[in-house]
């Protein structure tokens, strides 16, 4: 399977600034095909135009991840607050379309849980109704202006600490049928797919033709191979439904366990990570490849 392998722009800097366009040509060089970007803020600075010419001039792709948040929720009982979900995700469809990017994925939804020191609420069965179709409705204001553009969403289960939307493949295809436009696809993470499927490969297969965008990470988030997920297994899976789309990596967990160390923070690299992320790729490339040999 030829499918393109690209690299999470978070495993070398956060935020991505216009200095950072430099490092478009050591990301080519360790042989990715795209940078997943998260979609820049104003605060930024990052020139749309000029980061794309860099993008072309380095032969690199891109796909964009959104950065949601409880002032820009779809899902939200706040009626400012929905609004804000759909300006933002509108706006992401805008800036997709100055970087030539087809994938806007992540959450999309908003409600984040431990990123916003928010902890999970035991909502009542009308609140929790509601809220899922307020997701859906806000979905499906989106999607079709998405597929009028030319972009995609994808729609990113997260695991349990994270959300209390959508955690599950089965959750997310529940909301992709629901909104039922080709503007709404769904985006796996084995991260969280490690904690929250009974079987990853089923929920792959399940996914079927809803799955756009596809992101290998390691059970603990680390190089792929230094983990316990079965990649063979997996990308047997991706072949079984035929799937030709992006592959991103997300290795971004540092070589760093001293106690007392939020791991769920993100850090710059303190080390030169070429060689393991060369590795990684290679793994990822190559039981792509064994999956392709063995249908």
């Amino acid at each position: 399977m030829q499918n393109p392998i690209g690299i999470i722009s978070m495993q070398f800097v956060r935020p991505f600034g216009p200095e950072h366009l430099s490092l478009f040509p050591k990301i080519r060089a360790l042989g990715f095909d795209f940078i997943e970007l998260l979609v820049p803020e104003p605060e930024d600075g990052l020139d749309l135009a000029a980061t794309r010419a860099a993008l072309a001039d380095n032969d690199l792709g891109i796909v964009l991840a959104a950065r949601v948040n409880m002032h820009r929720s779809i899902a939200s009982a706040d009626a400012t607050a929905r609004q804000g979900g759909i300006d933002y995700l509108r706006r992401t469809i805008d800036v997709a379309t100055e970087l030539g990017a087809k994938i806007v994925g992540g959450p999309l939804f908003g409600e984040p849980l431990v990123f916003a020191a928010r902890a999970p609420v035991a909502h009542d069965e009308a609140t929790i109704k509601r809220r899922a179709e307020r997701t859906v409705e806000g979905l499906a204001v989106v999607a079709p202006e998405a597929r009028a553009a030319g972009v995609v969403f994808a729609l990113e289960p997260l695991n349990r600490f994270e959300t209390d939307i959508v955690s599950t493949t089965r959750q997310a295809i529940e909301v992709v049928d629901m909104v039922g436009d080709k503007g709404l696809g769904i985006v796996l993470d084995t991260f969280h797919m490690n904690m929250e499927e009974r079987s990853i490969p089923d929920a792959i297969r399940a996914a079927g033709d809803r799955l756009v965008h596809f992101q290998a990470n390691e059970n603990h988030r680390g190089f792929p191979g230094t983990g316990h997920l079965d990649w063979p297994v997996i990308m047997r899976a991706l072949a079984d439904i035929d799937y030709r789309g992006p592959v991103s990596l997300e290795p971004f967990r540092r070589e760093d366990e001293r106690v007392g160390l939020p791991i769920a923070h993100w850090r710059a690299p303190h080390e030169d990570e070429t060689e393991k992320l060369r590795a990684g790729l290679g793994l990822i490339r190559s039981a792509l490849a064994m999956a392709e040999v063995n249908q």
